[in-house]
């Protein structure tokens, strides 16, 4: 077992659990010293994995999934600690480990209990590693609720705000889309094969496509749902504003730039993938409300004066971009939502960790009160502008790649209903330039409303290493798009294969 890679992406983080739990509370450094060796260590881990991976497709290798392996852990119902991962898993797993890494910087002053904060912090890292690496359906549902439990208690404790309400209605709403989840995958166990022959293994279970079309259209539904309620799909979108509103800056960061992106990796890899029948027919439903998401998310983030909120309804606009691409099922969109889970991943917890900051030295996350703080803080100030510029898709940043292979995507479709909706998403785009310049203009240029601002200082050494981490990503996607298209591209033939002999 702990011979194959993937496998230590769980084990690490027990090992960060297991140092903190031998730290002192009052042992700040020792504390902070487990969290960074342990997240550099999952960085480098993630970067190994990802030049090994190249370096295997490079050499002919073409199996669908690379470093597979399986471990019995429940026989009587075949239940499997199986592992493995394609070009959409690396990258998944490449940005969680970058965000985990930005993120342990980020709150290197948190306060109250750091070490009881950083236990859950990294609880929660190991669900969302887990999920990404698991090709076992039940696994993966292990992991995916594994991330989601710690988000009750990080909220209520160390968040800001509503906490308590925003952390009920976040656990209440995402437990609620875990349920039809859990009913939709055990649909899916049932019919996965002959009776005595079922199986959670999603190779398996593509490969037998044994799926009564009937059943589909129904486990399609409660899949997708229960996925796009993480990944802020209309209407089931309420809690996603609250809960990053009250979130501590680290959980936030780690919230919406990879939580969320299980909601859009669980509706390709296992609704469109497993369902392929089903996706073909009721993906005009989904289209629609995810066609809402991305317009009324720019919207009502025009209208909004706390930055935390501007931020979470602009993710729910990003977010609702990824599905609404995966349900395009043309291979150029669903590159565009991989692309832009990667872009809205850095790009968000960019903005947060920035907002963060912001809110640490002026106690005031509303707009009003606040203006001309490039002068006072120009490192963050440039810094905020670099992640607006990437979120209304600057050329040369990772937005800008992200939403034109969307569109370009999306664009193939010849008929009226899909290039209507394509188009509407395209006026997202100007919505989003109207409230990033808005909020640029406002927060960092004109007059200084706060005289006691004028005494706030600039970003700290481990700020700055936090937030420059993040912004070489976002100008690397940008500025080099294709070595991600070569690392996804293999990752897409079986998917299109399924969901084109579905559709004869």
């Amino acid at each position: 077992m702990f011979g194959n890679i993937l496998i230590w992406f769980v084990i690490i983080p027990i090992i960060m659990m297991a140092g903190l739990g031998i730290c002192r509370n009052s042992s700040m450094n020792a504390i902070r010293g487990v969290m960074t060796v342990c997240s550099t260590a999952l960085l480098a881990l993630a970067i190994w994995l990802c030049v090994w991976f190249l370096d295997l497709r490079a050499a002919g290798e073409t199996a669908e999934m690379l470093f597979t392996e399986s471990w019995t852990w429940y026989e009587p119902l075949n239940i499997n600690i199986a592992v493995g991962v394609d070009g959409i898993s690396v990258l998944m797993i490449m940005l969680s480990a970058i965000i985990v890494f930005a993120g342990v910087f980020a709150s290197w002053k948190i306060s109250p209990l750091p070490k009881n904060f950083f236990l859950w912090f990294a609880l929660l890292s190991t669900g969302v590693f887990g999920f990404f690496i698991s090709i076992d359906i039940f696994t993966m549902f292990m992991f995916y609720e594994v991330a989601l439990i710690p988000m009750y208690l990080l909220i209520g404790v160390w968040g800001t705000g509503r906490k308590e309400y925003s952390a009920m209605k976040l656990t209440l709403m995402l437990m609620g889309g875990s349920a039809f989840l859990m009913l939709g995958l055990l649909g899916i166990y049932w019919h996965s094969g002959p009776e005595g022959n079922l199986t959670w293994n999603i190779l398996e279970i593509s490969r037998n496509a044994s799926i009564d079309p009937s059943w589909q259209r129904l486990l399609f539904c409660l899949t997708f749902v229960g996925f796009g309620v993480l990944g802020a799909m209309f209407p089931f979108h309420t809690w996603s504003p609250d809960g990053h509103a009250c979130a501590p800056t680290a959980v936030s960061m780690l919230h919406a730039g990879v939580l969320m992106k299980l909601g859009g990796y669980g509706c390709f890899r296992i609704a469109i993938y497993l369902l392929p029948q089903a996706a073909n027919e009721l993906a005009w439903i989904f289209i629609i409300l995810t066609g809402i998401s991305v317009v009324y998310g720019a919207f009502s983030a025009c209208v909004q004066t706390d930055l935390k909120y501007i931020n979470a309804y602009s993710s729910v606009s990003h977010c609702g971009m990824v599905l609404f691409a995966i349900l395009m099922l043309t291979q150029t969109a669903m590159t565009g939502a991989i692309l832009q889970m990667l872009s809205h991943g850095l790009m968000t917890a960019l903005f947060f960790a920035l907002i963060g900051m912001i809110y640490g030295r002026t106690h005031t996350r509303d707009i009003r009160q606040m203006g001309g703080l490039m002068k006072i803080m120009p490192y963050l100030g440039v810094c905020y502008m670099i992640a607006g510029f990437a979120s209304l898709g600057l050329p040369g940043l990772s937005g800008f790649v992200a939403e034109m292979t969307i569109f370009v995507g999306s664009f193939q479709h010849t008929d009226m209903f899909h290039r209507c909706f394509v188009i509407a998403g395209t006026c997202s785009i100007v919505i989003t330039a109207v409230y990033i310049l808005r909020v640029v203009g406002k927060l960092l240029l004109g007059p200084v409303q706060d005289e006691h601002h004028l005494q706030l200082t600039d970003a700290t050494w481990f700020e700055r290493f936090s937030t420059v981490t993040l912004i070489v990503a976002i100008a690397g996607i940008g500025c080099f798009p294709n070595w991600i298209n070569e690392t996804i591209q293999h990752s897409f033939v079986p998917i299109i294969q399924s969901i084109t002999q579905a559709a004869i």
